[in-house]
């Protein structure tokens, strides 16, 4: 059975898109891994990326309709050999009053609908990637329920760092109060401005905080990343037929990130 893994924080803009493209990618094209990618932001930033990546100009299947459904199986677009991806859309934002009108009076039904859709897909993939939007929500919600695992993103400043105590103490209120099972894979460090004052504190707070759940590897600030966001996800080769050097460091910083969770997952089973 494959793994689920949801990627958050409760402040936006720190990176987490970007984790979920580029770990899904990773873990199709270099692990060799059959990986799937649920878009359940309406804002759809990574079913964006992905499409781009696949050179789709447009996606029909979307989770919304796999949500009215009740199943999400017919909504799986092929992006790459390993990589498929179930989209976004704007009508996802009517989330809540399609749980309400499914499930009346019935929140547990309401927050683990997502688990009940997810639970056939996993004998079909090695690895579920969830992307969600940084709110307590019912987004959020049905994405911890569903999920095996968390990655947490930590861009170093203040703010996130409130964001991922917040998310890990709501995680921990979701497993008290609700028949879930999710552990912490790890804490990604997303650094602004490496040997920055304020960013270094950050980082050694956390750790303090956190210990060995913080990676060792550090996302840094790459332009290669950021063009992923306009051109899709590359490797690009140049003329004597070797590996664009910017595409592969930015595909080597994420394979060791992978790796690294990796071992933390084998550690925890």
């Amino acid at each position: 059975m494959g793994k689920t893994y949801v990627v958050g924080n409760f402040k936006g803009g720190v990176g987490k898109t970007k984790t979920v493209t580029m770990l899904s990618y990773i873990s199709a094209v270099r692990k060799n891994r059959k990986t799937l990618v649920i878009d359940l932001d309406p804002q759809g930033n990574a079913t964006s990326v992905l499409a781009k990546t696949g050179n789709l100009t447009s996606i029909e299947k979307t989770i919304t309709n796999g949500f009215l459904e009740g199943n999400l199986e017919n909504q799986i677009t092929p992006i790459l050999p390993n990589l498929d991806l179930i989209a976004a859309n704007t009508q996802f934002k009517d989330l809540p009053k399609i749980l309400m009108k499914k499930f009346p009076d019935d929140n547990t039904k309401q927050i683990s609908y997502l688990r009940t859709l997810i639970e056939p897909l996993k004998a079909k993939y090695d690895a579920i990637y969830l992307d969600v939007p940084p709110t307590i929500s019912d987004f959020s919600d049905n994405a911890m329920v569903s999920a095996d695992y968390c990655i947490i993103i930590l861009q170093t400043q203040e703010l996130s760092l409130d964001g991922a105590k917040t998310y890990i103490n709501y995680m921990q209120y979701l497993i008290d109060n609700y028949d879930i099972n999710i552990d912490i894979l790890g804490i990604l460090p997303c650094m602004l401005r490496p040997g920055g004052r304020v960013d270094e504190k950050i980082l050694d707070d956390a750790r303090e905080m956190y210990g060995d759940n913080v990676l060792h590897t550090i996302v840094k600030h790459q332009e290669r990343l950021k063009a992923y966001d306009s051109e899709g996800i590359t490797l690009n080769t140049t003329y004597t037929g070797q590996p664009d050097q910017w595409d592969k460091r930015a595909h080597d910083l994420f394979d060791d990130v992978l790796t690294e969770l990796d071992a933390h997952e084998q550690e925890l089973n």
